[in-house]
């Protein structure tokens, strides 16, 4: 593996997970360059089977797969554990790291030219314990971050010591530092829900999300916009640039319980992101850093952003149900 250039500074990243990213980096680039070309790269967006968690996988989510697991070979990365894959990959017996990865996030959005990515998370590796070197608490996280596709190509990334962005130059076919500090905004007017599954929420999420449509006449006393792009990267991309929530909750359907999005490879990286930018990413209830996955594939409800406004969650989440629905009579918790 030639990484000759790959990244222009790698001066914030470890030592010794420098191959790792860059590895990262060189099939991130690729990719880029694959998505950019659409149609011209065959057909990206069809549909060629299903996952274990039971989404249609498609042709670009299988080939980001591919390529990812066989640039890591030559790293230090012993197990691989992807949405792709039903079980633990072992890559490189002689590794000492455990790397979690959604290969492409939002594929369901690459027929329609909206922003995807790649969720990825770094752990130390247990010796010849390749689930239990994902099933753990996601404090125990070396790295995590992500890697956008859109107008502009980033690698947002975090080793515990703040969140560094990293943007493609197209130009010297480098990764090039623009922000060592990156921090989600404190406050802002947007959040980010399914609100076609309403009906199907619990009374203390429908009433956090009634009291944000209520605007300036509710609690909040503030309009508030509404934003769904259906693909975690490019959520999580504009809260760390503009501030605001995101909210994944379980709800009432079947196979909904606890969510639709994956501990280990997609909540548990994002968590430790946002935290590490100064935000905060919860269940709806507790840290999402405090917790561990029972299962490589295991879903979690999933909020997170600018820090007071998942705090606030929490208080709705928090209240008995029959607390809730009095409260709510006259329209909010939270109104003076």
């Amino acid at each position: 593996m030639s990484t000759t250039d790959v990244i222009d500074d790698t001066s914030h990243i470890p030592a010794e997970l420098l191959p790792v990213m860059e590895a990262l980096a060189l099939v991130g680039r690729s990719l880029c360059r694959t998505i950019k070309r659409g149609p011209l790269g065959g057909s990206l967006g069809a549909g060629v089977g299903e996952n274990l968690g039971g989404d249609q996988q498609k042709a670009l989510d299988v080939m980001a797969d591919d390529a990812f697991a066989e640039e890591l070979k030559s790293t230090a990365v012993r197990y691989y554990a992807s949405e792709e894959q039903d079980d633990v990959v072992e890559l490189n017996p002689d590794g000492r790291f455990a790397l979690a990865i959604d290969p492409l996030d939002g594929s369901s959005n690459i027929d329609v030219n909206v922003s995807i990515g790649t969720i990825f998370s770094i752990f130390e590796a247990k010796n010849g314990d390749p689930d239990g070197s994902f099933l753990r608490p996601a404090d125990e996280q070396l790295a995590g971050g992500y890697i956008i596709y859109g107008p502009q190509t980033y690698i947002v990334v975090t080793f515990g010591n703040g969140v560094q962005s990293y943007i493609y130059d197209p130009d010297t076919n480098a990764w090039k530092l623009v922000e060592t500090a990156h921090k989600v905004p404190p406050q802002a007017s947007e959040f980010a829900i399914n609100a076609s599954n309403y009906r199907h929420w619990s009374p203390a999420i429908r009433a956090y999300i009634d009291d944000m449509l209520a605007g300036e006449t509710g609690p909040h006393e503030r309009n508030f916009n509404m934003r769904w792009v259906a693909s975690l990267v490019a959520e999580t991309h504009r809260i760390m640039s503009r501030g605001g929530i995101f909210l994944y909750p379980g709800d009432e359907r079947k196979g909904y319980e606890r969510g639709r999005l994956r501990m280990v490879y997609e909540c548990a990286p994002i968590a430790f992101l946002i935290e590490q930018a100064g935000g905060k990413a919860t269940d709806g209830h507790d840290r999402i850093m405090t917790q561990q996955a029972r299962e490589l594939h295991a879903r979690t409800p999933f909020v997170f952003g600018s820090a007071e406004k998942v705090a606030r969650v929490a208080a709705y989440q928090d209240l008995p149900t029959d607390e809730v629905n009095a409260l709510f009579g006259n329209r909010g918790l939270f109104r003076a």
